[in-house]
C-alpha cells in the first residue's frame, strides 16, 4: 500500500500541469452510442442501424460470468485490488519506456483503457500515459468497481465494428453476451489486445492459441479448474456471421422506415440512440409481395410489355399499417422506392375520388343517370374536349355502369358538377399530401400521386370511411424500453357510411363485370383499373375489407410500356396472384351495403 500511495502520489505532482484534463463525472450522465433494431410486426429482426459503433448495451448482470472472468485474468487480474492503476505494472511500463525514450510497454488496468477510449486520444506518450492514471484514479473515486466493469464491457472493441460485449457476442457466436460458455468467453477475451488480427473469422487457429493463452491465465489465477481449462481448449466452437455490415432483410422496407424516424428524431438519434422500432411490416406478407412483384415483371416482359418497374404496396384498412411495401423490381439494381417517391399519374385510378364526392352529396346514387356525350370547356387560349379510352359515346349511362366500364367523359362531368375543389378536398380528406392543381381534367387523374397514397386511399374506402394515419412503425422504445413513438391506430370516421357503402357496391361490379375482370379473387373485391394517356403509367388498386393493394407498372423515364397495355389486362392479374397468397388463410368478409345506412 506504501508502494502503491507513493507511486500514485508521484503521479499526481507530475500530473499537476494538466490543467484541462476532462472531468470524469461527466460519465454519470455518459449514454454511448448504441445500435438501433427494425422489427416486423411480429418481432423478426429485418435490419440493424449504426454509425462506426455498433453496440447493444447491457446491464453487468447480463453478461455470462465466463466472460467477465476472462477478461479480467488476460487484461487486469488485480482488478478488485487496486484503485485505478496497478503499481507494480504502471512501474515496470515506465522504467522500460524511460529507458527506451519511447513507450514500448502498456501496463494498462481496465479503468485505464475505459479512460483511454472515452477521453484520450491514441497517441503512445509518457504524458498521454500519465494524464490516463491520474484520469482513472480519479474514475475509482466516484464510480464502484462493478459500474466501471460494466462500461468497459460495453464500450471496447471487439472487432468488425462490433463495440461491447453483446454485439460482439451475437456476432461471433449467435448467442447474447449471457449466455457464453467458458470455451467462447476465453477465444472473446483473446481478441481485446488486437481484434481483427485475432479474430477466429480471420484466422481461427491463432484465435484457438489465444484461447488457449487465456485459459492458461485463468488456471494460472486458480479461477478454472484444470479440467474445466482442458474441456473448453477442446470443446468445438460454432462460428456465426459478421453482422455489422450485413444488409436489410427488406431494404425498401427499411430505408423508408429510417427516413420517417430521421424526420421525426433527427439522424443522431436514429444512428446512436438504440431505438428498437416495431415496423408494421409482416415479413411473410412481403416476402410474397417482392416475389409476386419478381415474377409479374418477368411476365410482362414474356408478354411484351416494355416496363423496366414496378411497385406494390398493401395497407390493413382497420389500422391503415403498411403490411407489405415494394419500392422497384430489384433492389440491387436500383435503390429508389417507387412506392413512396415516385409520382405518378393515376390515370382513371383516380375517378372513385370524383364518384365518393358526387355519392356524398346526397344527389345522386348508384342508379343515378350521367351523360356520355361529347363536351368541351375552355382551356386557357385553348378548347379542352375530353375522349374515351378507345373512343365513341354510349349517351345516357348510370353512375354504376360509367365506373364499371371506365368511361372519362361521366368523371369530368361529374367533376365539374360536384366543383373540383371539393374533389380536391376529399382528396385532402383520405390523406393524399401530393400537390393537386384544380384543373378540368383532375377527375382522369392528371395528378401525380405515389402507390402509397392510392393504397391508404383506398383503404379507407374499405374500412367503411374510418381513417388513421398511414404508418410503417407501430412503436419505437429506447433500449431501455421507454417509449418514444406510439402509433397505436385513433379511427376517425372522415366519410359518410352510405357513400362510401355505395361506392364499395359500385367498385365490386369493377371487378365482376368491368374493366379488371382478371381481378377477380372468388371473393367480394372492389377497385378499380388506371392507365394513363400513351401508356406511361398502368394500374390497379383494390381491396377487400381486410386489405387494400395498389400496383403500379411503369418506366423511369415515363416512356410507354407499349400500344393497348391497360392496368386492366396486364395489372389486374399480378394484384389477383398477390391477394390470393395473402389472404390464404383469412376469412371472407362482405362490405356492408348502403340499406345499412342512412342517405345524405
Amino acid at each position: 500500500m506504501l508502494t502503491s500511495s507513493v507511486i500514485a502520489g508521484g503521479l499526481v505532482g507530475l500530473a499537476i500541469s494538466f490543467r484541462n484534463l476532462p472531468d470524469v463525472r461527466v460519465l454519470r450522465n455518459y449514454i454511448p452510442a448504441e445500435t438501433s433494431y427494425v422489427y416486423d410486426v411480429k418481432g423478426v429482426l429485418l435490419d440493424s442501424i449504426h454509425d462506426e459503433f455498433n453496440r447493444e448495451v447491457v446491464d453487468l448482470d447480463e453478461v455470462s460470468p465466463h466472460l467477465k472472468r476472462a477478461v479480467l485474468a488476460i487484461e487486469d487480474s488485480y482488478f478488485y485490488q487496486h484503485h485505478g492503476i496497478n503499481p507494480t505494472s504502471v512501474g515496470r511500463a515506465l522504467l522500460s519506456n524511460l529507458e527506451e525514450g519511447r513507450t514500448v510497454e502498456g501496463g494498462s488496468t481496465v479503468t485505464m483503457q475505459l479512460i483511454k477510449n472515452l477521453f484520450l486520444t491514441p497517441e503512445r506518450s509518457l504524458s498521454r500515459k500519465i494524464a490516463e492514471a491520474v484520469l482513472a484514479l480519479r474514475l475509482e473515486q466516484i464510480f464502484t468497481k462493478p459500474q466501471i466493469l460494466e462500461m468497459y464491457l460495453n464500450q471496447v472493441y471487439w472487432g468488425h465494428n462490433n463495440y461491447g460485449a453483446q454485439t460482439a457476442a451475437q456476432s461471433y457466436f449467435r448467442k447474447p453476451a449471457s449466455q457464453l460458455n467458458l470455451a467462447e468467453a476465453a477465444m472473446m477475451a483473446g481478441l481485446i489486445q488486437a481484434p481483427e488480427e485475432y479474430s477466429p473469422f480471420v484466422d481461427y487457429q491463432l484465435a484457438k492459441r489465444r484461447q488457449a493463452i487465456v485459459l492458461n491465465r485463468m488456471l494460472e489465477l486458480k479461477w478454472i479448474t484444470p479440467q474445466e481449462a482442458a474441456a473448453a481448449k477442446q470443446q468445438p466452437i460454432i462460428l456465426g456471421d459478421i453482422t455489422s455490415f450485413t444488409t436489410s432483410r427488406s431494404p425498401y422496407i427499411t430505408e423508408a422506415v429510417e427516413q420517417e424516424l430521421q424526420t421525426r428524431f433527427g439522424r443522431d438519434a436514429v444512428l446512436k440512440g438504440g431505438m428498437r422500432v416495431q415496423t408494421t411490416i409482416d415479413l411473410n406478407m412481403q416476402n410474397m409481395a417482392e416475389q409476386v412483384v419478381r415474377e409479374g415483371h418477368r411476365s410482362l416482359r414474356r408478354q411484351g410489355v416494355r416496363a423496366d418497374q414496378m411497385a406494390l404496396v398493401a395497407v390493413d384498412p382497420r389500422t391503415h399499417f403498411v403490411k407489405a411495401m415494394v419500392g422497384g423490381v430489384d433492389y440491387q439494381t436500383s435503390q429508389f422506392n417507387r412506392a413512396i417517391q415516385a409520382l405518378r399519374q393515376p390515370g382513371s385510378a383516380f375517378k372513385p375520388f370524383v364518384y365518393y364526392a358526387a355519392l356524398a352529396s346526397g344527389k345522386y346514387t348508384p342508379e343515378s343517370t350521367v351523360m356520355d356525350t361529347p363536351v368541351s370547356y375552355p382551356d386557357g387560349y385553348d378548347t379542352y374536349r375530353p375522349q374515351n379510352y378507345g373512343g365513341g359515346f354510349y349517351g345516357a349511362m348510370s353512375f354504376r355502369a360509367a365506373l364499371e366500364q371506365s368511361r372519362n367523359i361521366p368523371a369530368v362531368k361529374l367533376g365539374q358538377e360536384v366543383g373540383i375543389n371539393r374533389v380536391i378536398e376529399v382528396c385532402r380528406t383520405l390523406g393524399i399530401k401530393s400537390p393537386i392543381e384544380p384543373v378540368v381534367s383532375l377527375p382522369l387523374g392528371s395528378v401525380d400521386l405515389t402507390p402509397l397514397e392510392m393504397a391508404g386511399s383506398y383503404a379507407t374506402f374499405a374500412s367503411g370511411g374510418w381513417q388513421s394515419d398511414t404508418t410503417f412503425i407501430v412503436r419505437v422504445t429506447d433500449s431501455t424500453g421507454r417509449v418514444l413513438l406510439d402509433n397505436t391506430p385513433r379511427p376517425q370516421l372522415v366519410l359518410d357510411p352510405w357513400a362510401v357503402a355505395s361506392l364499395n357496391d359500385i367498385m365490386q361490379g369493377v371487378i365482376t363485370r368491368g374493366t379488371a375482370q382478371g381481378a377477380d379473387i372468388g371473393r367480394p373485391a372492389a377497385g378499380k383499373t388506371g392507365t394513363t394517356s400513351a401508356e406511361r403509367d398502368i394500374w390497379f388498386v383494390g381491396y377487400v375489407p381486410q386489405l387494400s393493394v395498389a400496383v403500379w407498372v411503369g418506366n423511369d423515364n415515363y416512356s410507354p410500356v407499349g400500344q393497348g397495355a391497360t392496368g386492366g389486362r396486364y395489372v389486374a392479374p399480378i394484384w389477383r396472384n398477390f391477394m390470393l397468397r395473402a389472404l390464404k388463410d383469412v376469412p371472407v368478409e362482405n362490405f356492408q351495403p348502403p340499406s345499412a345506412f342512412i342517405r345524405p
